[in-house]
This record gives structure tokens, sequence and C-alpha cells, in this order.
């Protein structure tokens, strides 16, 4: 099943997407309430979303008639896996010469407030930086608590998959050891438009791309990740306790504008587009203002 968030007279309304496309406003339904209330009550309501899926009286929405909300909430922990593309790993911090991976994933965060939708508008602070890049990324969506999660248990507290765009602000992420700062800016982790759950999904062979405008800047397939998911979810859960709706951000494959050469380097600039398309799934697409909210 495919759902969708969007805002509805200043509320969020849960949708439910049709094969042709066109949505189901579950919440105007009665359905569920909220995405959190589904993701944690996802047996209890499944069923009344496949029968509202099945009900051919209800007005089917278009998407370019929706404002679509991030597929999450401010509750959500936005778990963030570095370096988990091993071209991506070459491009950024040079040839490797050594084939074995390293022991452990590189993992960060960003802050709730950098969430984002669908088609909103990004504003980039060129006031304080410059050398903005795109990161585009498979994202899990959490849909089961769990602590010390063992890789064979691991995709059992899966909700499901959505596509995700790590920006960064790169000279602020390399000023220190730390990233938070490069990554955490107010729009800079646009996910959605669609929830793809675990049950009609599987992520471990999806193309993943980004386009910059009409231009292809990533390609790549989720089978390249140097540590896959069940991996993923068990590590982090080892310090982090998992709770439904968190998102895991998976790791970006090459083709960022840091894995350029300097002189080759355009970073982001208003008046951009950028999309973030993962097979199965669907299209993220964001675009980037500056001040006066153009470029």
């Amino acid at each position: 099943m495919k759902l969708t968030c969007f805002y509805q007279k200043g509320k969020i309304h849960v949708g439910v997407v049709l094969p042709c496309g066109g949505i189901l406003d579950a919440t105007a339904a009665g359905v569920g309430g909220s995405l959190m209330a589904i993701i944690r009550d996802w047996a209890l309501y499944r069923p009344q979303l496949v029968r509202l899926w099945r009900d051919e009286t209800l007005p089917v929405l278009r998407p370019e008639q929706l404002n679509f909300a991030p597929p999450a909430d401010d509750r959500s922990k936005l778990i963030c896996i570095g370096l988990n593309y091993r071209d991506h790993i070459e491009e950024t911090r040079g040839r490797l010469e050594s084939t074995e991976r390293a022991p452990y994933p590189v993992v960060f965060s960003k802050f709730s407030d950098a969430l984002t939708g669908h088609k909103q508008e990004i504003f980039l602070p060129t006031h304080l930086e410059e050398s903005f890049d795109y990161e585009a990324e498979l994202v899990v969506v959490i849909g089961k608590a769990g602590s010390e999660i063992a890789e064979e248990d691991a995709m059992d507290h899966v909700f499901g998959y959505t596509c995700g765009n790590d920006l960064t602000i790169r000279d602020a992420q390399k000023r220190t050891s730390q990233w938070l700062i490069g990554k955490s800016y107010p729009g800079f982790a646009p996910v959605g438009p669609y929830i793809v759950t675990a049950d009609a999904l599987d992520p471990f062979d999806l193309e993943i791309t980004c386009r910059r405008g009409d231009k292809v800047v990533q390609r790549a397939s989720t089978a390249d990740m140097i540590f896959k998911l069940p991996e993923l979810i068990s590590h982090v859960s080892r310090y982090i306790p998992l709770r439904p709706g968190d998102l895991l951000f998976t790791g970006t494959p090459s083709g960022v504008i840091l894995g350029y050469p300097k002189d080759e380097r355009r970073w982001l600039t208003p008046g951009e587009t950028v999309t973030v398309a993962i097979e199965g799934i669907g299209e993220l697409t964001n675009t980037l203002i500056g001040p006066q909210g153009n470029s």
C-alpha cells in the first residue's frame, strides 16, 4: 500500500494512493486520524484502509491539487547514515586502497525542524553560506519500537519506505568533526511524497536517482549499500531506541557536488529544483529559493 500526507484546512490528512495515481482522503473518511496513529496500530488500520482503497464511491483527489506534508511529524527522530556507498566515499575522501569496509557505519542526525514535504520551497541561507549540496537517499520509516534489535529481526520493525534528500551546507559540515550544523538547517530534510509499506516493496535493489533540474546527477542501486538495512537498523538500535515514525536516512550514492574537483563545483543556488526518484516509491521534488522567495 502507498500512503501520503497533505495539508487540508490547516491540518495534516493521510491519503491512500490508488494505482491510477489518485488519492483518497483517509482522514476525511474517518480512518486513522493521523499517520503516526496508523503506523503505531497498522494491524488495526490496514484492513480499514484496504476497504477504503476499494470504495469506488469516494472522491478521488489528484496529486497536483494537494499541498504535501512530510510523512512524519516533529516527534520523529531523523537518524542518518553517512558514507554508505563505496563510490561516494571515493569521490569525497579519495580513492580507497583497501577493499575492506569500515567496521561501523557513520551515524549522525538532523533535527525535526529540517523536515519538509514534496513540492515545498526550501530557503537557502545565502547570507550564511554558499556550498549547498544534494544527497538522494532511501529513507526507512520505523513501524515498531525496539532496542538492541537483532539483524534477523530488523526488518520486522520497518513500516515502509520513502524518498529523502539529505541537503547539506558543506562548509558548515566540514568545520569540525561533527556534521550536525551543516545538516539541520530548516527544510534541509525533505521527505515524501509517498510511503510504500514494507509488505509492498523489496528495498534491496531499487534504482535511486537525483536530478538537478532536468540533468541526472546521481544514479545507483540500493543494492550498492555497504551496510545493508538489517545491519543499519540493528546497529542504530543498540544505542538509540527506535520508535514508530522515526526516519532512517540510509546514505547517498556518488554524484554529489562535493565529489567534483574544486574548480568544477557548482553549488545549488536559489531558483533550482532538485528531484529524488526511487523505483517503486515515486519522486520528491523541491524548489530552492533565496531572499524575497526567488533567485
